[in-house]
This record gives structure tokens, sequence and C-alpha cells, in this order.
């Protein structure tokens, strides 16, 4: 079975790691795996990456197809010939790819298969047994050989079973296991002289192999002592290399018996592996241990030697122990340093992190004499970064200038923490290729040009140069104009430029007037791949020349004459007329002066040089004949070198007055040009002033016409039979009540009959602390058709109410406190003035009403319902709490007919009213604090309470005994 496992990717891809396993004894050609597709590496760019094997670890068992990565066996894999009894075997092989370079590592592990049974050095092994011994001796027993490792190696031995002996397997330090031949039972020579048994050795594979031997004890006769050793196991150390001959131990075993039966022999136990055998020596007569080649502690660091004591006696019983000799490691290996591959050259754009170099360092030594430490020498832009285990990379830290270095010398050093230490160096040279990283740069961002007009096409104007540190294509500079437009013509119709020089021309002659200045961008650009470019600023800046002269404006005139009107009577200083002049040509080119050249030989003007104003110096004579015109000649100079001038004639007309002059039309194309030439602010101060009077218009007629709404919606209100507030018929005027009247004041009591057939309305009242409130009061607002009409009535004809009743209740009115609480004296005083001046209108109050002033129905006109009946009255209806009787109180009801189209609104819900509609006239104490509830809300628009109040033409005002 063949295994892939991807053991570790290192970052930016540069160094991974890749394990298969193989079991051994496979055939030539079997597949191992695909490296290429276990990486994830792109097929068809191997060959162009010249994908390939590091030499140095290539093996003669496997090999790799380099078209498509396939990794296969080319030579049988024998496990044990390879690495013998290691535990692990592993075979290693450095695949790399170039540009960018990846190396990667390959592990290929053989995997032990059990191809070989257990073998006894001999077929046949003898063991010797004295007679005399006695039960629990033990005898050690040649081991058997198993090459295979793991749960294929030796696990156990058998003997044929018998009743005078079993084995004892034992396990040694390295995990190799031999067996000590146990007596159980005395034997006795004369009975039986030899013994015949089948040694077996089991090994763990899946089925288990074995191997087998003939035991053979032979029965001795009795020698009754046998040698005995100082210890058991005996523990050394030895240093590797340590020279041929060196003592290791001196073994010491002694025998009480004399003569021959106490002379004692030394040797090696059967067991003892054949690698011992060739390491160490012993001598049979001192027993004395010595090194018999050299001893490499890379190689093993412990070794165990099986050793046997036996005299010479006949029926020698031999005795054992065990030395264990511990090599000890000295640092007698330098560091290795080993380069798998090497970058010649790394771009100066590489990224930091770039790999340059791929190295392995390896120390045979252990512990402190093979721990490594690793460096660069010099200040060089690389660093080592461990990969894995031993392999190291060369990285770049940091960015690589060409420009500043083109090469570098990167020298490796590898020390052990030995002592004394070692190392090893080595050196290689990596080159660092130019790359198109830098742009052309121009000496100056922005060129200022300067260019006389009128030049010659054609002319050279400046230059343009830029540098690149590059080398080669990649600081080539070619120059160029990016294309715009310039008065709507193309800029290349202006300027060009020598792409190899960078010499700028000028393709036209400049006109200063026309064109004070334009800007372009040019181009610096390299041959490199990618190109790369910068800009500069080229500004163009016109120089102006003396050659335009100046241009008279104003005053206009007839054939280039200009006539100026000139009061008789005028003061000194005053202004005749303004030349106005303009220079096409700028600073002093353009800066104009005034005189007057001829016509002012008296000194009748004198002309402001710098303004142009030109003013009477004198009084007119009175001798001066009224027809005789002044012929003046302006001239208009600039101060350009030379100096350009242009000139204007003006008459001066003497008139009686400038009414009488401006009249003639002379002045007709001065005044337009003066009026063309009106200061910029004034227009701004016309133009805001306009636009704040329209505005402040626009609000005045808002204001007014929202004032109107106010009266209307208030005058609405007012005439409207509300009860208890009115609070929905008249929210908007009644939101805020600082008095409530409470609920316990009054009591609405059903009447026990009933009018026409008609049961009477019954009215729930909410347990709430007061009247007037929306959200713990109920309210009852009714408003009939018929209302409606009244309240049409009294706006539509307003004219049918007698006017001295309008005036004279307004008088009445200034007696009002402006709070919505009236006095006694007022409301008499109002009821009686309204009933004397308008009783037509209020014919519909009721004396109680008239003497009270305090019922809204005292003013509304009177209405009779349409078919001319009277309704009862149900004052009786009403109970106030405290009273006895309510001969003040008055309750309405209306006919199912005439509340046919009302609602019974509470809380803001509507619900329809089939039965009376309810009209309640308080006693005046409690209707008191009802109409202050009623009212509190026109306490917070006091502006409108008065203004209507003020009116007399207001309909609202016929209700201003509650409002004002």
């Amino acid at each position: 079975m063949i295994a892939l496992v991807i053991v570790l990717c290192i970052a930016h891809g540069v160094l991974s790691q890749i394990r298969y396993s193989v079991p051994e004894e496979a055939d030539h050609g079997t597949l191992v795996g695909n490296i290429a597709e276990d990486l994830g590496l792109d097929l068809t760019k191997l060959a162009s990456r010249r994908f390939q094997v590091v030499p140095s670890s290539r093996t003669p068992y496997l090999e790799v197809n380099l078209e498509n990565g396939v990794l296969f066996v080319s030579e049988k894999i024998d496990r044990e010939q390879i690495c013998r009894q290691s535990p692990s075997c592993q075979l290693n092989m450095e695949v790399f790819l170039e540009n960018p370079l990846e190396l990667f590592r390959v592990e290929i592990e053989v995997v032990d298969i059990n191809d070989n049974p257990p073998s006894f050095p001999e077929t046949d092994i003898t063991v010797e047994i004295s007679e005399s011994a006695t039960p629990g001796t033990r005898f050690p027993l040649e081991s058997a050989f198993d090459p295979d490792v793991g749960s294929n190696a030796l696990r156990t031995y058998d003997i044929t079973t018998n009743n005078y002996f079993y084995l004892d397997v034992q396990t040694q330090t390295d995990g190799n296991k031999f067996a000590e031949l146990v007596l159980e039972k005395p034997l006795d020579r004369e009975q039986q002289a030899a013994h015949r048994y089948v040694l077996t050795a089991v090994d763990g594979g899946q089925p288990p192999r074995t191997g087998t031997a003939l035991l053979v004890v032979k029965v001795l006769d009795s020698n009754d002592n046998v040698p005995v050793f100082d210890q058991a196991v005996y523990t050394v150390s030895l240093s590797e290399n340590a020279p041929v001959g060196m003592l290791v131990l001196q073994l010491n075993a002694t025998d009480l018996d004399e003569g021959l039966n106490g002379e004692i022999v030394y040797s090696f136990s059967n067991h003892i592996s054949n690698r011992v055998k060739d390491l160490f020596s012993i001598d049979p007569r001192t027993g004395r241990i010595e090194v018999r080649a050299e001893v490499d502690f890379e190689e093993s660091s412990l070794y165990q030697i099986f050793v046997q004591a036996k005299d010479m006696g006949p029926n020698a019983v031999a005795a054992h122990c065990k030395v264990l000799v511990k090599v000890t490691d000295l640092n007698d290996n330098a560091p290795e340093i080993t380069f798998s591959t090497v970058t010649e050259s790394v771009s100066e754009k590489a990224a930091p992190g770039t790999v340059i170099a791929l190295l392995s360092v390896t120390d045979q030594d252990a512990e402190e004499n093979g721990q490594i430490h690793v460096e660069i020498l010099g200040d060089v832009p690389f660093k080592l970064k461990s990969s894995f285990r031993n392999y190291f990379t060369i990285v770049t830290d940091g960015p690589l200038n060409r420009e500043q270095a083109d090469s570098y010398s990167v020298t490796v050093v590898a020390r052990d923490k030995g002592t004394p230490s070692l190392a090893a160096s080595k050196s290689i040279r990596v080159q660092v290729s130019d790359e198109n990283d830098n742009a052309p740069t121009f000496t100056q961002a922005i060129y200022d040009v300067y260019v006389t007009e009128n030049n010659v096409p054609g002319a050279y104007i400046h230059a343009v140069t830029a540098l690149d540190p590059d080398i080669g294509q990649n600081a080539l500079i070619s120059y160029s104009i990016l294309e715009c437009d310039i008065q709507g013509m193309s800029l290349k119709t202006y300027v060009s430029i020598n792409e190899e020089t960078g010499y700028l021309y000028a393709l036209r002659s400049f006109d200063y007037e026309q064109l004070k200045d334009f800007t372009f961008m040019v181009q610096a650009k390299d041959a490199g791949a990618p190109e790369l470019f910068s800009n500069a600023t080229v500004k163009v800046i016109i120089v102006d020349q003396n050659d335009n002269t100046p241009v008279v404006l104003a005053p206009l005139g007839k054939n280039g004459t200009a006539k100026e009107p000139l009061p008789r009577t005028a003061e000194p200083g005053y202004l005749v007329t303004r030349i106005v002049a303009m220079d096409a040509d700028d600073g002093e080119n353009a800066r104009l002066s005034y005189s007057i050249q001829r016509g002012n030989e008296n000194g009748m003007f004198r002309m402001d040089w710098r303004t142009g104003e030109l003013r009477t110096a004198r009084r007119v004579s009175v001798k001066r004949d009224p027809h005789q015109l002044y012929d003046l000649l302006i001239e208009v100079r600039d101060h350009g070198q030379p100096p350009l001038s242009s000139s204007a004639s003006v008459l001066v007309v003497l008139v009686d007055s400038v009414a009488v002059g401006r009249g003639a039309g002379d002045r007709a194309g001065t005044a337009k040009a003066k009026d063309g030439t009106l200061d910029l602010t004034l227009i701004l101060i016309i133009a805001l002033g306009s636009v704040s009077f329209i505005f402040l218009l626009v609000m005045i007629v808002l204001a007014v016409r929202c004032q109107k709404d106010k009266k209307l919606n208030l005058y609405t209100c007012l005439t409207s039979e509300c009860c208890l507030g009115c609070s929905s018929c008249c929210s908007r005027q009644g939101r805020a009540r600082k008095k409530k009247l409470s609920k316990s004041d009054i009591m609405l009591v059903q009447s026990a009959g009933s009018v026409s057939g008609v049961g009477m309305a019954q009215v729930p009242v909410e347990e709430s602390g007061s009247f007037g409130s929306h959200h713990q009061n109920q309210n009852y607002c009714y408003q009939t058709k018929h209302q409606r009409a009244e309240l049409s009535y009294l706006v539509d004809r307003p004219r049918r109410v007698n006017s001295s009743a309008f005036q004279e209740a307004d008088m009445v009115s200034s007696k009002d406190s402006g709070h919505g609480d009236s006095e006694q004296g007022d409301s008499d005083h109002d009821a009686n003035r309204g009933h004397a001046s308008g009783a037509d209108l209020f014919s519909n109050c009721t004396e109680e009403c008239k003497a009270l002033g305090h019922s809204d129905r005292c003013w509304m006109p009177s209405f009779v319902a349409s078919d001319g009946r009277q309704g009862p009255d149900y004052r009786s209806n009403l109970h106030v709490p405290g009273m006895d009787s309510v001969p003040d109180t008055e309750v309405l009801f209306e006919t199912p007919e005439q509340t046919a189209d009302r609602s019974f609104s509470t809380f803001g819900k509507e619900t329809p009213i089939s039965h009376q509609h309810l009209h309640l006239h308080l006693h005046p104490n409690h209707q008191h604090h009802l109409h202050k509830s009623h009212h509190l809300s026109h306490q917070q628009s006091s502006l409108e309470r008065r203004e209507i109040c003020r009116a007399p033409n207001n309909p609202a005002y016929l209700t201003r005994k509650r409002v004002c």
C-alpha cells in the first residue's frame, strides 16, 4: 500500500515537504505517487520551469519522470539491506522548479514487510549442565535473529514440552529478545545423559513466521563450585574514537575450587551480536575487554556485551554477566553546508522574502556538539530563514536597488556548540538584475517659458530635461506633448517638441491680446517593459509688446466729434464729460494718460490725466458769444516703449441749463456710453434692493391673508353653539385652558316625558376630573344645519345690523379686562346695548339671557324651524349640584329631523345621535367658570381678540361678549 502525506508547507510556496510510503520488495515500475499533481503544480509548465531532481539527493531505488512528475520504483528495495535494524527506514529526495524557484523535499518511507523468518546461528545448540545443578538455575541460550523490524521482528521463543526445563524470554534494552533455559527438576546423568528438544523462534508478522533449532542438553558429572562474577551487570563509558587496544573493562570472576576446577576461562556468550565481536575483544585468561576497532558514537551510542566465565574442570557450569558500554560523543565532526540550488541573479523588484538559495547544514555529532548556529556574514540585504529540520533558505531582507549595488557576495557560516567549536563556511555571489523601476524624472516639475509676442514661427523657446537612473532600454527616454485644445485648436498647432532632446519650438506667432498664456503637459517615457513615464507642466507666458494704440470709447459723436453742453452758469470744477478709453495691451503698455492738445488756449478747462474727467477751470465769461463753441482735441497716450496715442474731438456748447442742452440729443451717445460703464456695485445694490422689496411685499400679503383666516375661524367658532368648552369644534382656538369646570358642578337629568312621541336623549357623563381635557373629559359639540345657516347669515349679511350698534358695542368692549373675564356690569351693559341696537338681530335671546349676558344664543340671530314650531322647554332637565332649583338654566332639545346630519363627538371619535340635540344654559355662577374654560385658549391669542374688538366691520365683532 502506498500512502501520501503532505507534511509541511513553507510560506510563499518556496519550500514544501511531501511524504510517501512504499512497501519493500516492490517490483520495478511500481507507482509511488505523482509529485506534480500532489503538490498542485501545473503539468504543462514542468518543462518550461526545468523541473528536476537535486543531484545530491538521487537514489538508485527511485526515479522521477520529469515530464509528468511521476515517482516510481526503479529497483527492488530491500529494507534490511538499506536500513538494517533501524526502526525507521526513509529515502529522501529533493526536486525543484525555476522561475520562480520552488524546492520540494520528498520523503519516501520504506515500509517493512514480514519477508524474513527468525533464524538461529546454528541448527544444533548444545548446552552442558551438571547433574548437581539445582532447580531454578538459568542457562542463556543462543538468540535467533530476525532482520525485520517492528511488529515483524522476533517476538518470542518456544520449546518442546518436557518435565525438566522451561523457557524464560527476556527483552534487552535495545528491544531484542533472548531466551534463558531454566531448570525446573533436578537432573540425573545415570538415568538420562542427554535431553533433546526443539527450540522455536516466532516473529510478530501476520501470519507469523518461525525458525527452529535442535536444543541438546548434556548432563555432566558434578563439579561442586561454579565461577562467580563480582557484578551481574557492569556499566562503563567509552569515548568515541578510542584507540585500538584501549581497556574497556577488567572482569573478575572467582571459583572456590582448586586446580583445573578453579581455573576460569572468559568468553563472549553465544547470543552476542557480530558487530560487538568486531568492535571489542576479551582475553580468555584475564577477562580484559579491549577496543578492537574504531568506535563511532554516530553509529551507536550503546553496546551490550554478554560474557560467560567457566572453569576448566569436568562438567563445568558457566557463569554469566552483562557489560553495558556507553559511548560518549566527541565534537569530532564539523558542520557541513550543502547548497541544493542557487539563483544566479535576482530582480531588484523582488519582494522581501524572495528565495535566493536553498541550503542544508548537518553535523553528525550529538547534543551540543551537533547543535548548529547558522548566520550570514556582512551587511547585506539577505537573511537566513529556517525551513524545516536542517534546511535553510537565503531570502531577501528588504528591497533591492540595482542603482545602489549591482551584486552581493553572500557568505554562510555554520558553527556548532561543541568544545572546541567547529565551523564551516561557504560563499555565493548574487547578481542584481535591473528592472524598469524608475520613471524618468524631469529636472523641474513646472517650467515657466516666457515668449515675446510677435515671435518668429518655428523659433526655439525652451528645453525640458528628464533623467532615468536605470540602464539599457530602461533608461532610453523619449519626449512628447500631451494632446489638448487651446482656444478650440489643437496644442500641436502651437508648439512642438523634439522626441530625443526635449527642445520646444513655437509653431506660430503669438499675440498677447488674443492669448496671454497657456499651459500644457510634456511627458518623458522610457523604453522599458512596462514603460514608465512622468509628466511636467509647461506654462508658456506671452510677454506683451506695445503694439496697440488706445481706443476712445466715450463720449461718442457723429463723425468722431462729440458735443457736450455746458451751462453758462456752471461753477468752476463742473464736470463737462469724461473721456473713456482702453488699450488692449497690458501693464505699462495699457496705462493711459489724458491731456488737452488744443482748444484750451484760454485755460477754460482742465483735464484729469488719470481719470479722463474734463472739468471747467473757471466761470464762463458773460461776454462770451453763446453760439461760439469750444473745440477741444483730447489726446490719450499709453506708457509703452515707444508710447502710442490716439485723440478725440469734443465740442462744448454753451446752454442756458443742462436740461436744454441734453434735450437736443447730442448727449444721447455719451449717456449711453456712461450707462454701459455703470459701476457693477451699483447694479448689485439695485438688484438686491429690488429682491428685498418684492420679498417684503410678499410677506405683508401673506400676513394679511393669514390674519383674515384667523379672524374668520374665530368668528366661526364663537358663532357655533358649543357646550362644555367646544373642544371638538373649536379645538384650534381652545387647546390651552388654564381654568376647567368640574363635572361635579352640573348634572344632566333625563326628563320624564317626551315630546311628540320622540324619546328623550340620554347623555352619558364621563367620570373625569374636569371639563375641557381632550384625554380625560368628554366634551360635546353640536352644530345643526340651521346653525350653519345662521352663521352664513351673519357672515354674508353684516349690513343688516345697525352700524351704530357696532360702534357702541366697540366702546363698551373697552371695559373688558382682556383675559377672558367680564365684570357683571360689563355683561349687563353689553346686553342692554345689544338689545337696543340690534333687536332684529338678537330677538332669539330670552330675557334672562339678556339680563345675564352669558348665553351665546343672545348673540345669534333668531331662527325658527322650517315647520314653524317652537321647541319645548327642557330647562328642568338640568340639575346643578348644591342648588334647589335651576330657574336660570335652559336645556333645549331639537327634533330628530334637525339633528339628522349631526354627530356626537368624544375623544376625536364620532358617534351618530339619533335623538334630541342638547343646548345647555348654566347658572351664572357656573356659567362664569364654563366660559372661562371655554375661552382660556383665546388668552394665548390676545392679538387676534384685540383685532376683533377694534374692527367693527368684522362679523366676529358680534360675539365679542366672550372674546373682548
